[in-house]
């Protein structure tokens, strides 16, 4: 996986600032933020996509959802968020190794989500 961002920046060949960490998962700002607060949710190992995640890790991949919107919501003064999880490329998924959006939200902010 030499050539996977999220691998290198496990490895750490890529530095970057983690949010929130736990031992199969960690967080970090998104480095094309499309709204101030944008991060990711980035599994340690890698899985291309929620398909291949074992259910044994589902309890670890919500905390660290979960301790990222926190400290989002404490940090930011977010008003609420979305999580957005793109499966292959017909999807979006640009980096083929699991990963969850969490995109800050306020009240009419513009932002237009699929539903």
């Amino acid at each position: 996986m030499d050539n996977c961002v999220f691998c290198n920046i496990i490895k750490g060949d890529i530095p970057t600032k983690k949010i929130y960490e736990n031992e199969n998962f960690f967080s970090i700002p998104d480095a094309k933020p499309i709204v101030e607060g944008h991060s990711l949710v980035i599994s340690k190992k890698h899985f291309k996509t929620s398909l291949d995640l074992p259910n044994s890790l589902g309890t670890e991949l919500l905390d660290c959802i979960k301790k990222t919107s926190l400290k989002l919501i404490d940090e930011k003064k977010i008003e609420a968020f979305n999580i957005i999880n793109n499966n292959f490329k017909a999807a979006g998924q640009v980096v083929n190794h699991i990963h969850f959006h969490i995109i800050p939200r306020k009240k009419d902010d513009g932002l237009k989500m699929i539903v």
